[in-house]
C-alpha cells in the first residue's frame, strides 16, 4: 500500500500525541529532564564565578576558583546522569516493544473519527468596532462691541467730539470683527462638514471591509463544514464497506490500526500490506530501523583528570541480543495488533515479512533484508498469552524463518514459510 490515508494519518498524529504526553509522564524521562536542568544551572554557576574571577581581587580568587571548579564539576555530573537516563529510557522503550502493545486494545471504533468541523474565531474582529467620531469642533466666539468709556469731568464738556470719534471708530472696528468672525464661522462650518464626510467614507470603507471579512469567514466556515461532510460520508461509506468486508475497506481499517501502533521515536516502525479476499490472508511487511537504531553505549562517565565526558561500550553479543529481541518482538506485535483489532474475524491468516532497508556492503546499492518470516492462523494465535511468552519460541512455535544473525544483516530465506 501507499500513503496512509486520511483517518490513518489523523490516528497516527493522535497517538503520537499521545505517545508524547504519556512519555512526558514516566519517572525516567522527568529525571532526565531534571537532570538537564541541573546540568544547565550548574554551567550557569561555573560561567558567573568565572565572570566574578576577572574582578576580584587577590584574596577573593581562591574562593572564586574553588567555586568554579565545583560548579564545572556539578555540572559535568549532571550532564553525565542525564545522559545515563536517557540511554537507560532508550534501552527500555526496545526491550518492551511486545509489552508496550498488550495492555492496549487495538480495536478502533471507527465512529471515534468523526470529526465535526472546528472553526476558529473570526479573525477581524477589530473591523467589528467602529471608528470613533471626530471631536466636536467649536465655533469661534462671537465679538462683543464694547463701547469707548464717555469722559468725565472737563473732558466730558470738551470732548465729546472725539468721544464721537472714539465710538464711531469702535464701530468700526467690531464691524470688521464680525465680518471675520462669520468667515471663521463658516470656515469652521466647512471644517465640520469636511471631517463628518472622512469620518462617514471611513465607516463606509470600515463597514465594506467588514462585510467581505465576514463574506470571505463564512466561506472558510462552509468549507469546512463541507469537508467535515464529506469526511462522515467517507468513514460511513468506509463503515458500510468494512461491513462487507471489501478489500480496499479492510486495507483502510488494517491501516488506521497500524497508524495507531506508534513506536518509540528511536526505533520508527513502517509497514506495508495487502488483503487477499480470497484466501482472508494479510500480506503484512514491517520495515525496521537497522541495527545502528540499537545504542552500543552502556554508560557515561566523566573523569576529571581530562576533564571529559567518555563511555563505555556494551558487548558486542548484547547489543545483537538486543536487536534481535526487538525483531522478534516486533514480530509477535505486529501480528497480535492486526488479529485483536479485527473483531469481525475478516482476516483469518496474517503472512508476515519484518526486514529493513539498508545498503549492500559489497555494491552500496539500497537492498532490503528480511529478518522473519511467518505466517499466524487468527483462532490459533489468539490463544497464545503474549506476556509469558518467549518470542523466539513463539516464532519456532509457528515455524516461522527466523535470521541468525540480524545484527550483522544476514537474511533468512522467505521461501519456504509454513501457513499456519
Amino acid at each position: 500500500m501507499g500513503r496512509r490515508g486520511f483517518f490513518a494519518e489523523l490516528q497516527h498524529q493522535s497517538q503520537v500525541a499521545a505517545r508524547d504526553r504519556e512519555r512526558a509522564q514516566r519517572v525516567a524521562v522527568r529525571e532526565h529532564e531534571a537532570a538537564i536542568r541541573r546540568a544547565e544551572q550548574a554551567h550557569r554557576a561555573a560561567e558567573r564565578a568565572q565572570a566574578q574571577y576577572a574582578r576580584a581581587t587577590e584574596a577573593e580568587r581562591k574562593r572564586l576558583e574553588k567555586e568554579a571548579r565545583n560548579a564545572h564539576l556539578a555540572a559535568m555530573e549532571a550532564e553525565v546522569e542525564g545522559r545515563n537516563l536517557a540511554l537507560a529510557e532508550v534501552h527500555s522503550e526496545i526491550d518492551l516493544l511486545l509489552e508496550a502493545t498488550l495492555g492496549v486494545d487495538d480495536y478502533v471504533d471507527l465512529e471515534t473519527l468523526r470529526t465535526p468541523a472546528q472553526h476558529p474565531p473570526f479573525d477581524r474582529s477589530d473591523l467589528e468596532i467602529p471608528i470613533p467620531a471626530p471631536p466636536a469642533l467649536p465655533d469661534p466666539p462671537e465679538p462683543v462691541f464694547q463701547a469707548p468709556p464717555p469722559p468725565t469731568g472737563l473732558s466730558g464738556l470738551f470732548g465729546k467730539k472725539k468721544h464721537a470719534e472714539a465710538v464711531a471708530a469702535a464701530e468700526v472696528d467690531h464691524q470688521r470683527a464680525v465680518e471675520q468672525w462669520r468667515a471663521e464661522l463658516e470656515a469652521a462650518a466647512g471644517r465640520r462638514a469636511a471631517t463628518a464626510k472622512q469620518h462617514a467614507q471611513k465607516e463606509a470603507d470600515r463597514l465594506a471591509a467588514l462585510q467581505a471579512e465576514v463574506v470571505r469567514y463564512q466561506a472558510e466556515c462552509a468549507a469546512r463544514e463541507q469537508e467535515a461532510a464529506e469526511r462522515s460520508k467517507a468513514l460511513d461509506q468506509l463503515i458500510a464497506n468494512l461491513g462487507y468486508g471489501t478489500v480496499e475497506a479492510v486495507q483502510e481499517y488494517v491501516s488506521i490500526v497500524l497508524s495507531n501502533s506508534v513506536y518509540p521515536e528511536h526505533f520508527p516502525v513502517a509497514h506495508e500490506f495487502t488483503f487477499d479476499p480470497g484466501t482472508a490472508e494479510l500480506q503484512l511487511r514491517v520495515l525496521i530501523p537497522g541495527p545502528e537504531a540499537v545504542p552500543d553505549v552502556k554508560a557515561y562517565k566523566y573523569t576529571k583528570a581530562s576533564d571529559s565526558i567518555t563511555s563505555t561500550s556494551l558487548p558486542q553479543r548484547e547489543v545483537k541480543e538486543r536487536y534481535t529481541r526487538a525483531v522478534h518482538q516486533v514480530a509477535l506485535r505486529s501480528i497480535h495488533e492486526v488479529f485483536e483489532a479485527d473483531r469481525r474475524g475478516l482476516i483469518k491468516t496474517v503472512s508476515l515479512e519484518v526486514g529493513t532497508n539498508t545498503t549492500d556492503r559489497a555494491t552500496g546499492r539500497a537492498v532490503y533484508v528480511p529478518f522473519v518470516a511467518a505466517a499466524a492462523e487468527r483462532d490459533a494465535f489468539l490463544e497464545f498469552d503474549l506476556a509469558a511468552v518467549v518470542p523466539a519460541a513463539t516464532l519456532e512455535h509457528l515455524g516461522a524463518a527466523v535470521s541468525k544473525d540480524p545484527y550483522n544483516l544476514v537474511p533468512v530465506d522467505t521461501s519456504g514459510v509454513r501457513r499456519a
